[in-house]
């Protein structure tokens, strides 16, 4: 079996009433544990009367596919003999959103009663074997279940999904159990590689879901530390200093910036899971959670603090976040041009989030085709490009970096209501073929706008070099 490709990535999670414009919200930075893990945009055609096997090259999972499968939309590995598939993060054309995964991290107590399984389903495989076959965020975690059910998981796993309606996190803990939760329509989430669901109601079928004899084996195996109640996350769930120093500070933070008014501690493993603030949430409030980097703390390492805590907690941005992005189901625009994919295909903290539709028939050629190495077309090493510009000189170049930023966002903005407008009127392929243009044209004109700042950049370091000395001008 070869290495296994680990994603180590921060999920954030919003009902539609705790958005700003009623739109339902499921996001995530895909880290892994290499600094370039090369991603393309790609969309899958629907398929029909296909008889085909799926054989995981990591792990060696075999399944077969169903005939028939949904359109849908991923951002894939572009090494897959090295690496692996992971279509990792998309829409289909039902507008159903699915994010795979959040890694987690089940503890060794239970893990030994129901040890994971080597050859199972894993994150390489699960946006294949799911996205295309759901019509709902529901139905998303019951087809999951059921596929773990039959084949087992060799990984603990963290799972998004999301339509027009309903948000579900799902948490795959063991070789065999799991539970899921609908966050509330007037919460969120924010979850960083450790179990995070709290307590469990087997009561509410509706805002919950669960395998099959979960409770019971806890029962048997005397797995609930807890004198009372059901705490998923005591259950499974680790509580180590790794989790203090890695995980949970990036959930502290996150929470801390839509709640400021709530006193928590970055170590604490007590965070809760279903929060609640009185700020509206919108799409720039998770990017600005998932491009964070602890801005204006002790624990910054781009800032002033104090040397032995900037480096003492794990950053929600990083270098090795091969991509960060936003799928957003709007609920105040027509169905078919309501789901946008926000991409981010640079390093969080100083690349754009560039929004496509997600009723498209494909991608722009500069993100469906992205080399191993590095060129001067793709939009994948466009975006990297400018990160490693403006990290290299950040205290000269940070400043420049979010004033372009800040200006994408707006045109962004101006793109996406203009496109709504236009696309009011058409309807069936015409929309279709219509949104799809809109995506290229966005796509041609960051990617130019920003190869042509990041020139701006590179031309202005080289009045940075330490290599310099000045005397007379005539020398």
């Amino acid at each position: 079996m070869k290495k296994k490709h680990l994603s180590a990535c921060t999920s954030v999670l919003v009902g539609k009433k705790a958005s700003i414009d009623g739109s339902t919200l499921i996001a995530r930075n895909d880290d892994t544990f290499l600094p370039l893990t090369p991603q393309r945009f790609y969309v899958h055609e629907a398929v029909s009367d296909r008889h085909e096997t799926l054989v995981s090259n990591q792990n060696g999972f075999t399944a077969e596919l169903p005939e028939n499968g949904y359109r849908y939309m991923a951002t894939p590995n572009v090494n897959i003999d090295k690496e692996g598939v992971y279509d990792e993060s998309g829409f289909n054309e039902h507008n159903v959103a699915m994010s795979a995964t959040e890694s987690v991290y089940g503890n060794a107590k239970s893990l030994a009663y129901d040890p994971l399984v080597k050859n199972g389903l894993a994150e390489d495989s699960l946006q294949t074997m799911v996205l295309p076959f759901i019509d709902s965020a529901a139905e998303g975690v019951d087809y999951l279940g059921n596929l773990i059910a039959k084949f087992g998981s060799p990984e603990g796993n963290g799972v998004l999904f999301s339509d027009k309606d309903e948000v579900w996190y799902m948490e795959i803990v063991t070789g065999h159990h799991w539970v899921a939760q609908r966050i509330p329509d007037d919460a969120y989430v924010i979850t960083a590689n450790q179990v995070a669901i709290q307590n469990v109601d087997f009561d509410d079928a509706i805002n919950f879901k669960f395998s099959e004899g979960i409770q019971e084996f806890v029962k048997k195996n005397h797995l609930n530390p807890d004198a009372k109640g059901w705490n998923f996350r005591h259950i499974f769930g680790t509580s180590n200093e790794k989790d203090r120093h890695y995980n949970t500070p990036r959930v502290w933070f996150g929470q801390r910036y839509l709640n400021p008014e709530i006193e928590q501690e970055p170590d604490s493993n007590e965070l809760p899971f279903i929060c609640h603030t009185d700020k509206k949430i919108s799409v720039e409030d998770i990017e600005y959670i998932l491009s964070s980097h602890y801005n204006e703390t002790d624990y910054d390492p781009l800032g002033n603090g104090p040397e032995e805590l900037k480096t003492k907690f794990r950053p929600i941005s990083m270098n090795r976040t091969q991509n960060s992005h936003v799928l957003q189901i709007r609920n105040d625009v027509p169905e078919a041009q309501s789901a946008i994919f926000w991409l981010n295909f640079g390093v969080p903290a100083f690349s754009p989030y560039v929004p496509f539709y997600a009723n498209a028939t494909d991608t722009d050629v500069s993100y469906q085709t992205t080399p191993v190495k590095m060129d001067g077309k793709s939009a994948y090493w466009t975006y990297r490009k400018l990160s490693a510009v403006v990290e290299s000189h950040y205290q000269q170049f940070i400043e420049s970096d979010t004033d372009f930023v800040t200006a994408a966002k707006e045109r962004f903005r101006t793109h996406i209501a203009d496109a709504d407008r236009e696309a009011s009127s058409l309807s069936g392929e015409k929309l279709t073929a219509f949104l799809t243009r809109q995506n290229h044209e966005i796509a041609t004109e960051m990617n130019e706008k920003t190869t042509q700042f990041t020139y701006d950049l590179l031309s202005e370091s080289l009045n940075l070099s330490k290599l310099t000395f000045n005397m007379d001008i005539n020398l």
